[in-house]
Parts: structure tokens; sequence; C-alpha cells
């Protein structure tokens, strides 16, 4: 089993210098918002997926006053896994922009991956450590637009197989160019012969990712709809369909043939509208409950407990195909859910081997975890150790090694090859 047993971060949005040891099992992080606990997580999440969850642009990751002197933000973990430790760090360096940006930036970052001091690329560094992350957001997959959906599958499956995600970005890498060359095309400034190359490559890899992703739901599908009538009760019949924009076919040679006939039938919609209209990057998966589109229809209630069978699904799956359960990460996604819920979700999430929870209400997981769980309050950017009934220790937690981390020298690194997944995922 993977857990991470350390965490030091540097310059990381306001948490300026942090040290703390983690543990295998429960810890909760609590306290008012806006002082740090999503940060954490944040963090966390990003020495797996190599992104961060809510950040959209890397630069805001970076300390405003660390950026402006140009000092390094760095974010840096060891994970024990297998009888070994792993040490990921990622580094972010500020570089001056000439002018301010839309957000009144004048600053780019440059950033840079090591694992276990060898330089790795964010697609290296996916699948190592794997997570999963239950976030308030969450009612989005059920409500929100597709892209959400194909994001979820996409970290899923990039988490799952590291060839899934260089087969992602170069299948957007082909859109890119198709498109371009269908807008030439309609300028008059290129001949047609030029689009065969493309629609190749297109179907190629836009084949093997559609295969990928329904042998995926295949499992996906019975487990969420396992876990959605633990959460609610066997009263509400779920199903869960996979809507590619292509036909499915019993393995891949068939859905690359409905894959050209699909690409046939839309070349006229192509022409009016230069963009690729069918392939992966239009796919969608669909919920329903009696029935009725849970997209269009889902109460708030249930749109969130059909998100945590998702999660929970996602979790199960990873553990399946990878062999070790992926650190589990709460943040502030119990607040809306009754206590009967509460418990049973819990329940289902505490038997992996490490769970990070952020509340500002500790009680409520208190009744749950009790002494079981490690306690930190978090407040102003610091991080001070408690016990369950919320009693602070004198002396917060802080980076004593904060020069060790800094001497690593993060050089730096092209962000285009890390920029990729920015792109896919």
């Amino acid at each position: 089993m993977a857990y991470l047993s350390r965490l030091r971060l540097t310059n990381f949005r306001n948490l300026t210098h942090l040290d703390i040891e983690l543990s295998p099992g429960v810890t909760v992080y609590y306290g008012p918002n806006a002082q740090g606990k999503t940060t954490l997580l944040e963090a966390v999440y990003l020495l797996c997926i190599a992104k961060s969850f809510r950040a959209e642009n890397e630069r805001e990751l970076v300390s405003f006053e660390a950026a402006r002197s140009g000092e390094q933000a760095l974010v840096d973990g060891t994970i024990q896994k297998m009888g070994r430790s792993l040490r990921v760090i990622v580094g972010y360096q500020p570089t001056q922009r000439s002018s301010q940006n839309a957000n009144g930036l004048s600053y780019n970052v440059r950033k840079e991956i090591r694992v276990n001091r060898l330089k790795h690329t964010a697609g290296e560094l996916i699948g190592q450590v794997n997570a999963v992350l239950f976030s308030a957001a969450d009612i989005e997959l059920v409500q929100g637009p597709p892209s959400g959906r194909r994001r979820f599958l996409d970290i899923l499956l990039s988490q799952a197989d590291q060839a899934y995600l260089k087969r992602l970005q170069l299948y957007y890498r082909v859109v890119q160019q198709r498109n371009q060359l269908l807008r030439l095309l309609r300028e008059g400034r290129a001949e047609s012969d030029e689009l065969a190359f493309w629609d190749d490559e297109l179907v190629r890899e836009g084949a093997s990712i559609t295969w990928q992703r329904q042998e995926a739901m295949r499992e996906l599908t019975p487990a969420c709809m396992r876990h959605h009538e633990d959460l609610s009760g066997p009263e509400e019949n779920l199903e869960v369909e996979y809507r590619p924009s292509v036909l499915l076919g019993g393995d891949v040679a068939e859905i690359e043939n409905n894959f050209r006939e699909a690409l046939a039938a839309a070349s006229h919609r192509e022409w009016a509208r230069p963009i690729t209209a069918v392939g992966p990057h239009r796919d969608d998966f669909n919920l329903t409950i009696d029935g009725a589109d849970m997209g269009i229809f889902a109460s708030r209630g249930q749109a969130r407990t059909l998100a945590l069978a998702l999660r929970l699904a996602e979790a199960e799956f990873l553990e399946s195909v990878r062999g070790e359960g992926p650190v589990v990460l709460f943040d502030d996604a119990l607040s809306e859910m009754d206590g009967s819920r509460r418990h049973r979700l819990l329940e289902k999430a505490t038997r992996y081997e490490q769970v990070l929870v952020t509340t500002t209400d500790l009680e409520q997981v208190n009744d749950f975890f009790g002494p079981g769980a490690n306690y930190f309050h978090v407040s102003g950017g610091q991080v001070w150790p408690s016990d369950q009934e919320g009693n602070v220790g004198e002396t917060p937690v802080s980076s004593a090694e904060v020069e060790e981390a800094l001497e690593e020298k993060i050089a730096e690194a092209s962000e285009a090859a890390n920029q990729a997944i920015d792109e896919t995922v």
C-alpha cells in the first residue's frame, strides 16, 4: 500500500513554510474557510496528478511575495510505497514578464518535477501514486457540462495506465492540427487530399481511447450502481450509460471502422464549422434514475450522492487495476450530508490506507472518527496539532528543513514538457 509520510511546502500559496509528518489512517484538518486547508490537499493531489485541481494557471500556486522576489515555490513529498521511499518534488520558478497579464500578474512560472532527484515529465509522474479527490465541486460531475465527465474519465485512466495519457496527448495534438487544416481548406489555402493523413491519425488514436473508455465504463458502472444503492437505498434505480460520439464495437478495429463512417457523415458539418465534429473529445456519459436524466432533473442531494458514488467507484477501479489503493482526499465534501449518509460514506472510504479530510466543523467528523484520527487546526497559513476535542497545541507545525528543500536547486525546465497534461487532462 502507498501513503504520504511527509509533506514540505515552501511559498505554496499562503503556506510559506510547512514541514509535517503524516501517517497511515485518517488525518483531519479543520478550521475556518480561507486559512489553508484546501491548499494542503491541493499539494498532495499535485504530487500524484502533477496538476492542481483548482488553479486556472500555475502562477496562482506561488505566493505573491515569493514571486515578487523571484523565490521558488516547492511541493516536496515523501511517499512510502511497497517498502521503499519515493521522494517527489514539484518546483515553480517565477520568471519576470515585460508586462502584466489580464490578471495583473507580471510573472510566469517554470515547473520542474523530480522523483528521487531525477527529472520527470508530468506524464511520467502520474500513476506513481494514485489519488482520488472528493470535493464540494463534484456536483458538477452530474449537473455540469460533458467536459467535466470526460476529465473524470481521463484522470482515472491516466492514473491507471500511462500509455493512455500518452495516447490522449497525441490525440489532442492531432485534433489541433486537423482543425487548423479544416480552416485552411475552407479558406482555399490547402488541398483536400491533405486531410487523409490526419483522418488516419485521428481514427487510430481516437478508436483506442474510445475502446479504453468503454472497457473502463464496464467496470465503473456496476461499482457506481452498488455504491449509490449503499448510500441512498434500493428505492432509486440508477443506470449509467457511456455515450461516445462514434458507435462502439467488439474490438478496436470495429470502432475504427465506425469512426471513419462517422467522420464521413460529419463532413458537411465540418465544412460549415471547421472543427473536428466527432471523436473522444465529444464523448459523455449519462446518469439516469428511474429513466430521468440526472443532469437535468437531479435534486442537489441526488447529484451529491451520485458524485460520491462515482468517486467511490473511481477508487475501487484504481485499486483493482493498480493493485494498491489510492490516497483518498475529502475537501469539505461532507458538509451537506445527513449524518447517516456521511457515516456510510466514511465507512467505505476509510478502508483505504490513507485518508485526508478537511472540514470547517470538527464535531461533524469527530462523532465518526473519535480518537482514531489525527487532528490539526489550520489558521492563518499555519498548522497546529490538536486533539479530537479541538484543544490546540502551543506550537504550530513549522518547516525546520526548508533549507534542505531549497538546496535541491530545481533548475529551470521547459514548461512545454509539462504543459501537455494541462491541455488534455
